[in-house]
């Protein structure tokens, strides 16, 4: 319940934007802070179809529910609850999410996401070379790295072989192995300014030099081609890892006869398969495309199988040898299908920053940003010590502590950012250059400051977004109220539950009852068997586990004492104790199995302990309820509300 009373909350809430209203426009006033006759409309008309008590749908009604929720609020910003760590990190979170959609940044998404799809729907093959260079290096060495790789291009336009170059001049790690050959590979696969320049390079061309976080690069494209939608195979695998070829390729053989023969290829894989990953579930395997897998061979046989349950014959690979078998071959999905999983990856992934920067630069023109100060000041006044993330903050003088920059016509001073980077540093990853830190923990700075200004300025000029945003901070707040006053209150006194129990024992009382075991399938033929096992005196979780095992299906079993109208119970049960007849509803199948039949009586505090909370919790809200009432003065204006009886009542 309380997970869904902010939700609640939201719904039946908004916040005054009162200051500056006319006399004629105030409802009403709660210890002098108005109320508008605005927001009383929005709310009723709002969620008037929410309200389930037919006399709370009139104006006066819905007003004393409006009421007992605006004290609410009243009371959580007079317990400073707003003040609260956990309220702040959760109200800044929404706060985010919300204003997302205000300052551009699901278009510049979408337009990012747009791009990927188009882009996942072809494969490229390329090759490159690699000068290593850390985003962190000192500048003399970033030049040096760039002056590198321009020579190599220099080269390779003139005709140079690309392979010979790699060879003599990359210094990619592995690349006596991949002799700088990536295969094929599409959205995704490659870090994005990578991937964004070979897919703008045309085909037997060289790239322009592109910086990565791992160096300097240049990538020559070799082909294009449209990737294949993903397919869904199940394969058994004998790996030659620690099998002769022979005897790896004779037990394959074998394997593959027994299928031929007409064994079950699922136990054959669950049974024989060195994929032990894949074998406990019949062989089957995640979905692929071609490429992802890096085993050629594997892939052109999958592929060319043509119809769900065909089987290959035996095929090696560089992991062993296996028998692949088609499960689904799939369809290209639309934008819409996919949209989703590519949200999450380009928000979790290295394209995050290119949506960041576009957004930057768009608040950056609406609010008229300038940049005032000199970013160079911090080379000096930020210690050594903040490399090693020891950096101690002491705030600048006023004579010094100079406008860092402007936005909208906010001043942002170097104290501010200092304070930043101290707080900052403790979050961090090490950096080896104080210039690479200044100018990263900068653009972190500056982003979130413009985000901040933007929505502060967004909640005073847009009627919407202050009434969603309000909402919100009311429905957390009164959340926060109700946990610490009511639902903690009434959870943690034990000695109030026990002493409301007493005092209101008369209400809680059994009605007529079985003791017994609930038998539930979805078959007649199944029940029956469950009866003879009844007779043979198994016990219930027995029978279920019995049945089970011997794979003749599904028995839900319930045991306990049950009400007569207790939904778990066949509609026309009739209590007797023994074994019932088998009740039939809609496919369904009960069976009870009645140990004792059991008068009316009085529950015990341990049997209703639950309901006692429950009640309990109403009974202390009640009482704080009253106590908010009392201590703040609610006036109502009655002409506003005349007027406005006249208008919705009608």
């Amino acid at each position: 319940m309380k997970k869904l009373f902010p939700v609640l909350v939201i719904a039946l809430l908004t916040v005054s934007s009162a200051l500056g209203q006319k006399k004629k426009d105030i409802l009403m006033t709660i210890d002098g802070k108005p109320v508008t006759v605005q927001e009383f409309k929005r709310v009723y008309t709002k969620n008037l179809n929410l309200v389930q008590d037919e006399k709370q749908k009139t104006v006066d009604g819905y007003l004393d529910l409006f009421v007992d929720y605006k004290l609410k609020v009243a009371e959580a910003f007079n317990q400073k609850l707003n003040e609260a760590e956990a309220y702040k990190k959760d109200f800044s979170k929404y706060e985010e999410q919300l204003s997302r959609s205000y300052i551009y940044e699901d278009q510049v998404t979408e337009d990012i996401v747009k791009e990927a799809y188009e882009r996942s729907k072809e494969e490229i093959d390329a090759s490159h070379i690699l000068i290593l260079c850390n985003f962190d290096a000192v500048p003399e060495d970033t030049l040096v790295a760039y002056n590198k790789i321009k020579a190599i291009r220099a080269e390779a336009l003139l005709g140079e072989d690309f392979n010979k170059l790699v060879t003599l001049r990359s210094e990619e790690p592995n690349k006596e192995k991949s002799n700088g050959k990536l295969g094929y590979f599409s959205a995704f696969a490659m870090v994005y300014p990578f991937e964004n320049m070979a897919y703008n390079t045309p085909v037997g061309e060289i790239s322009d030099i592109v910086r990565t976080q791992y160096g300097y690069h240049i990538i020559k494209v070799h082909d294009r081609r449209k990737k294949e939608p993903n397919i869904e195979v199940s394969h058994i695998m004998i790996s030659t890892r620690n099998d002769s070829l022979n005897k790896a390729k004779t037990r394959i053989d074998d394997i593959y006869s027994l299928i031929q023969q007409g064994q079950s290829f699922e136990d054959l894989a669950d049974q024989y398969s060195d994929d032990r990953g894949t074998g406990v579930n019949g062989g089957k395997m995640r979905p692929f495309s071609k490429g992802e897998l890096r085993a050629p061979n594997f892939e052109n046989t999958a592929y060319a199988l043509q119809n769900s349950g065909d089987i290959s014959k035996p095929i090696q690979t560089r992991f062993g040898w296996h028998v692949i078998k088609l499960n689904k071959k799939g369809t290209e999905k639309t934008f819409e299908e996919v949209k989703p999983e590519l949200d999450v990856k380009v928000k979790n992934g290295d394209r995050a920053k290119i949506v960041t920067n576009a957004v930057k630069d768009l608040l950056k023109e609406k609010l008229n940003y300038s940049l005032d100060g000199d970013l160079s000041f911090f080379e000096t006044y930020l210690g050594d010590e903040v490399i090693e993330r020891k950096w101690e903050f002491k705030p600048l003088s006023e004579a010094d502590n100079k406008v860092l920059f402007t936005i909208g016509g906010e001043k942002i001073h170097y104290n501010d950012f200092a304070a930043f980077v101290a707080e900052r540093q403790k979050l961090s990853r090490p950096y080896k250059q104080k210039t690479t830190l200044i100018n990263t923990y900068f653009d972190e700075f500056e982003t979130n400051k413009l985000k901040e200004i933007f929505r502060k300025q967004l909640e005073a000029s847009n009627e919407e977004y202050a009434s969603i945003i309000n909402e919100y901070r009311d429905g957390l707040l009164i959340f926060e109220v109700m946990t610490k006053n009511v639902w903690d209150e009434a959870k943690n006194d034990t000695l109030g539950q026990q002493a409301y129990f007493e005092r209101h024992a008369s209400k809680y009382n059994w009605g007529d009852r079985v003791k017994a075991d609930i038998f539930t399938t979805n078959t007649e033929s199944l029940m029956k068997e469950v009866i003879e096992l009844i007779k043979e005196e198994k016990h219930g979780l027995e029978i279920r586990g019995m049945l089970k095992k011997e794979k003749k299906g599904t028995v839900i079993f319930t045991h306990g004492s049950f009400e007569l109208n207790d939904s778990k119970l066949p509609k026309d049960f009739v209590p007797k104790v023994g074994v019932s007849k088998i009740y039939g509803d809609n496919g369904s199948f009960t069976l009870v199995d009645v140990k004792e039949v059991l008068p009316p009586g009085p529950k015990t505090f341990e049997e209703i302990k639950g309901k006692v909370i429950s009640d309990y919790q109403k009974d202390v809200e009640d009482n704080w309820m009253d106590s908010l009432r009392s201590k703040y003065k609610v006036e109502v204006n009655k002409k506003a509300l005349k007027k406005l009886k006249k208008e919705l009542d009608s």
